[in-house]
């Protein structure tokens, strides 16, 4: 008895001890991540003459809260940032939905075909963006969409096979008899899906959006191609324009990357549990 107490003693100070050492390496970790973000918001608080101090002072002294409205209107921001929730938005809400639509056909609904027209989609993820490319700003350009928001936009209303694949992995874990006794109620599969498949699958719609919300809010290249005009430019392209102008002014380019990531940063500490949960339940059956 006495050895059977020492032994349970003594697993349990080996198992204190592990997760000790483990949250040592994740704190450190933690800290090694963060260190970038922390330099930065030292940065932007600073003045010009003090960003370059050695040895570094981590603290600014005195701390210039003026550094932010001073950086966000040197070029119109305010336009930049209206411009982006607007393609974010409608892009966000494309890709969710028609993915989720093409999903549910994939995961639900029996047609002929309807395997092998899904691994054609996800066949298509292997091919790269540099090869389409051409093709597909020769078409934007015929049909006079170049400089307008519409190539950025139009594009996500037809499907993302990554999230497509990813919803129909979640879209099958749903018990079916749900389906049949929507039917035996009277329900039509439109109705099934729309009272029944989606609110059941609230997590992976969340991880979706707030994937394409992080696609849209960082995309340079897109915008970069398509848009040509000033008063049309994102956020990315309006960091860029910034920084070919004001460039040596870093405590101003600090202040404005930080006001720039800050709504990514924000949507992913509130939806953070369901992003985690929906990634967790996806093709979990």
């Amino acid at each position: 008895m006495t050895g059977g107490f020492a032994l349970l003693r003594s697993k349990k100070a080996q198992d204190a001890l592990t997760h000790a050492v483990t949250y040592l390496i994740l704190c450190a970790g933690a800290v090694v991540v963060l260190m970038p973000l922390a330099w930065m918001i030292s940065t932007s608080l600073k003045r010009r003459g003090d960003v370059f101090l050695f040895p570094p002072r981590w603290i600014p002294d005195p701390v210039m809260w003026s550094n932010y409205p001073t950086a966000l209107t040197m070029v119109p921001f305010d336009q930049f940032f209206k411009n982006t929730f607007t393609i974010a938005f409608l892009g966000v809400l494309g890709e969710t939905v028609s993915s989720a639509v093409v999903a549910y056909s994939f995961a639900r609904l029996r047609w002929k075909g309807r395997d092998t027209l899904f691994m054609l989609v996800l066949a298509t993820m292997m091919l790269p963006g540099q090869v389409t490319m051409i093709p597909i700003f020769v078409i934007f350009t015929r049909l006079h969409w170049v400089n307008t928001f519409k190539p950025l936009i139009v594009p996500s209303w037809f499907g993302v096979p990554f999230y497509i694949f990813l919803l129909r992995q979640f879209f099958l874990t749903i018990s079916v008899e749900l389906d049949d006794a929507a039917a035996i109620d009277g329900c039509s599969k439109l109705g099934a899906f729309w009272r029944i498949i989606l609110p059941l699958s609230k997590p992976v719609l969340a991880s979706v959006a707030i994937f394409s919300f992080q696609f849209y809010w960082n995309d340079f290249f897109h915008p970069l191609l398509y848009l040509h005009d000033k008063r049309l430019f994102t956020v990315a392209l309006g960091l860029r324009f910034f920084q070919g102008h004001y460039g040596t002014d870093w405590h101003y380019l600090m202040a404005a990357s930080l006001v720039v990531m800050l709504p990514l940063v924000i949507v992913f500490f509130f939806a953070q549990r369901i992003f985690i949960q929906g990634i967790v339940y996806t093709g979990v059956k």
